[in-house]
């Protein structure tokens, strides 16, 4: 072997790794709707089918799937990437294997081989993935523990699956009461008391371990500084987010009584998470949050208001014009569009001094600047001035200003190279004042 050849590390291999299971993990999914498709012809309504439930567990399958291929293949030393990977993988598997059970053994029995041993399995799956999201939630963004003493608490949270997959496994009756009849060629009489035991303590250790996951996050935002800190805001907009759209879910499912409303919100907030987690870890325009968040906000805001002007203005008019006149939507609209532009730059003002302090503060400075600029015609006092709004906008590790050696010479000279300082400052930054 030659000295420049050398065995393929694990950084080779792992960004195959990671695609490959993210190819498993759509292949899983195409057989979960195949199984589907093929418990719809049976037409039995006894058996649970894919619907609008469903569908949310789909997309966050998906979602987290794909982020964590992304993560691992670029970062492949991080356990959040792997542990999304085998969250994906997990959520198929729950839909797979029941559907594979439910068909195997209600509905076509002997069909498909081993569906019987697989019936306890099948719902022993559905915690598994809920554990592992609490790890991805326990690991982020540094990809280990908050400190050394969280050590213990991981051993506990890891054995919640394991005590709750053996449970499920070992179930005499794994598809009561929907169906008592279907015994469990697995279980053992014997230990249904530990096997109770078990499942309770499972189950209440991964409830307990996501409470955690969640208390770890604030703890270490408190502790956290710098880089750190702002990956863990990359988590709290999207909790943010997601909590937005839980209220919309349930006021769709409990006022409007909207399905497609309710599954859509709920798909999006459970696919948010591992987007956020992704985001933080890779650190991809980590340091743009604050306009993503105010934008966001100010976005939001603007809807709303002019959501509720545009039906004041339709129920008002609709008093004096009749019910079906076109002028009432026509004066709507063209209410709403003229008041889009002033209440969008008044909104953005108020969300940028909470959200984005940084560019409310930058401009600021450069419009307090150009109007100091129209009445100071000091050479001296001007450069000193630009030179100071130059740090304090762009903030540059060192700042210099360099002159025309014939603009000493006269002051209209002195001015327009400062006026075209000024303005190339002023280059530097968007056209909503912040770097690009």
């Amino acid at each position: 072997m030659s000295r420049n050849a050398r065995a393929p590390g694990p950084g080779r291999w792992a960004p195959g790794l990671a695609w490959l299971l993210w190819t498993l993990t759509l292949s899983g999914l195409a057989a979960v709707f195949w199984f589907d498709h093929l418990l719809r012809q049976a037409g039995s309504s006894e058996v649970d089918r894919l619907n609008a439930d469903a569908y949310p567990v789909v997309l966050a399958a998906v979602s987290a799937a794909t982020v964590g291929a992304v993560v691992a293949s670029r970062r492949h030393r991080h356990p959040v990437g792997w542990l999304l990977l085998a969250t994906g993988l997990t959520m198929v598997a729950d839909l797979g294997v029941n559907a594979y059970v439910r068909y195997g053994v209600v509905v076509r029995p002997g069909s498909l081989p081993g569906a019987r041993y697989l019936a306890g399995v099948s719902f022993g799956i559905f915690l598994v993935w809920i554990s592992l999201a609490g790890f991805v939630l326990l690991l982020t963004p540094t990809g280990s523990l908050p400190s050394a003493r969280w050590r213990w608490w991981a051993r506990v949270a890891a054995a919640g699956p394991v005590l709750e997959l053996l449970s499920a496994a070992i179930d005499p009756q794994p598809l009561y009461p929907e169906h008592p009849e279907v015994g469990n060629p697995l279980a053992v009489s014997t230990l249904r008391p530990v096997q109770v035991a078990a499942g309770i303590a499972g189950g209440a250790i991964i409830l307990v371990s996501l409470v955690v996951a969640a208390i770890s996050l604030v703890l270490r935002y408190r502790r956290a500084h710098g880089t750190e800190r702002l990956q863990l805001r990359w988590l709290a907009f999207a909790a943010g987010l997601a909590a937005g759209l839980l209220v919309v879910a349930v006021v769709a499912g409990l006022v409007v009584g909207n399905d497609a409303v309710v599954s859509a919100c709920l798909g999006a907030m459970v696919a948010l998470v591992p987007l956020a987690t992704g985001a933080a870890i890779l650190r991809y325009r980590l340091y743009d949050l604050d306009r993503i968040i105010s934008r966001t906000v100010a976005y939001g805001l603007l809807s709303v208001l002019l959501a509720g002007g545009y039906a004041a203005v339709v129920l008002g008019l609709s008093r004096l014009f009749p019910q079906d006149s076109s002028l009432v939507v026509a004066a709507a609209t063209l209410a709403v569009a003229a008041a889009f532009q002033p209440a969008r730059r008044r909104i953005q003002r108020l969300v940028d001094r909470r959200f984005n302090r940084r560019r409310y503060d930058a401009v600021q400075t450069i419009a307090a600047y150009s109007a100091r600029l129209r009445d100071q015609v000091d050479l001296g006092t001007l450069t000193g001035e630009l030179l100071t709004v130059v740090d304090q906008t762009m903030q540059p590790t060192q700042a210099s200003l360099w002159l025309r050696p014939q603009a000493a010479a006269t002051a209209t000279d002195g001015t327009a190279a400062h006026n075209e300082g000024v303005r190339d400052a002023r280059e530097g930054y968007d056209s909503d004042g912040t770097r690009p």
